[in-house]
């Protein structure tokens, strides 16, 4: 075997080590900042953060896209996928949108994730400034259609924790065709009478758990739409708010069902709604199939249990025909509280498809000053256990 002199060796290891970056700081990290964004919450930083993620997203090792502390004002922007490598957009400041809603147009989205894997968003806030957008919704004036602040639109494997949005326009957070997505100690906030400005939306998704998050905003908490599958809702504060909603459903006459939703763990607080399930009165492919709602506080919300297959809420040119939707293995179990509504649950199901397998656990609502409360049933069957407050309506 032929033996390398001691002479050569010192000189390979100063080659390999002028390869490789030993320094403490190293690492692939991709600061909005050295890409030209500007913290003053002034400039438009648009540019910076498309070329910062394109660098990160070009990646052949796993990369940090980073957003220090100050304020980047940021207009509508894509970031697409799929990238080389696993990537994390860490926000450590805020993220503002321009001051003129106009600017979006009729874009529909301000920040959306499109076609991203093995991605995770951490951090920061994210101010939609849509005090101006609300003000002229209220007016009647002629608005844009208002853009949904933070989408995910075909994402797999995605983590978002730890992000607050403030103020969106219309939805905080959407979630479209995608899997395998945890939500997490996130906060979307808008004000109590702020127009459609649902927290977190999903649909064509499965695979998603939301935990540990809060949601105090102007429309639903969470909004659970068609081909939604294996969603899990757990430690939610909501309120104020509409509640957590699935649907509404039957907009469409094709549509995908929503199947294994649990909701657990979880508060309402001051909201219109608890827990719902919306359909139009029109003919529709869909179906709500194996949900659970355990374990819920209620306080002072105005239905707490709802089922309506009547949903038209501008009570204007509704539909006149019976919801095609058929509902069946709903467990409501363990849903304690006070209703605003002497009436706290209603359950008024399709005319021509009934609601089926639906179970009542001990369930202990009651009006105001301890008052029992009332229950009102269409065309729902199942079977009650346990303490029924107010008492069951169920049809065996």
């Amino acid at each position: 075997m032929m033996q390398m002199k001691k002479s050569n060796i010192k000189p390979l290891l100063f080659t390999l080590l002028t390869f490789i970056d030993v320094s403490p700081g190293a690492s692939n990290v991709f600061n909005v900042v050295s890409f030209g964004a500007n913290p003053d919450g002034v400039t438009d930083s648009t540019a910076a953060f498309l070329k910062a993620w394109q660098a990160a997203c070009g990646s052949a090792s796993s990369a940090t896209m980073m957003a220090p502390t100050g304020t980047f004002v940021v207009k509508a922007i894509t970031f697409g996928g799929p990238c080389k490598s696993e990537l994390k957009f860490q926000v450590a400041g805020t993220v503002v949108a321009p001051a003129d809603y106009r600017e979006f147009r009729n874009s529909g989205y301000w920040i959306l994730f499109k076609k991203v894997s093995k991605f995770s968003l951490v951090g920061g806030t994210f101010d939609a400034r849509a005090n101006g957008f609300w003000a002229c919704r209220k007016s009647g004036q002629n608005c844009p259609p208002g853009v949904r602040s933070i989408s995910f639109s075909s994402a797999n494997d995605v983590i978002i924790s730890g992000v607050k949005s403030m103020n969106s326009q219309i939805t905080h957070m959407t979630l479209n065709g995608c899997s395998n997505v945890a939500v997490r100690n996130v906060k979307l906030v808008a004000p109590k009478n702020s127009p459609n400005t649902d927290g977190l939306d999903v649909q064509l998704s499965t695979g998603v758990t939301f935990t540990g998050s809060t949601v105090q905003t102007g429309d639903d908490c969470v909004a659970i739409g068609p081909g939604t599958r294996n969603f899990l809702i757990s430690k939610l504060a909501c309120g104020p708010g509409h509640g957590v909603s699935i649907g509404s459903l039957a907009k469409e006459l094709n549509e995908d069902g929503v199947e294994n939703v649990t909701l657990s763990s979880s508060v309402f607080t001051g909201t219109q709604n608890g827990v719902r399930i919306k359909s139009w009165a029109r003919p529709s492919t869909g179906f709500v199939k194996n949900v659970f709602f355990q374990d819920l506080i209620m306080k002072n919300v105005q239905n707490p249990i709802i089922i309506d297959q009547n949903y038209c809420p501008s009570h204007k040119g509704c539909p006149t025909e019976h919801s095609g939707v058929k509902i069946s293995q709903v467990t409501y179990k363990n849903i304690q509280g006070t209703s605003a509504t002497k009436q706290a649950m209603k359950l008024v199901c399709s005319k021509s498809n009934p609601c089926t397998d639906i179970t009542l656990q001990d369930i202990k609502l009651t009006y105001k000053k301890g008052t029992p409360a009332t229950s009102y049933c269409f065309n729902a069957l199942g079977t009650s256990l346990g303490v029924s407050q107010p008492t069951s309506c169920l049809n065996q």
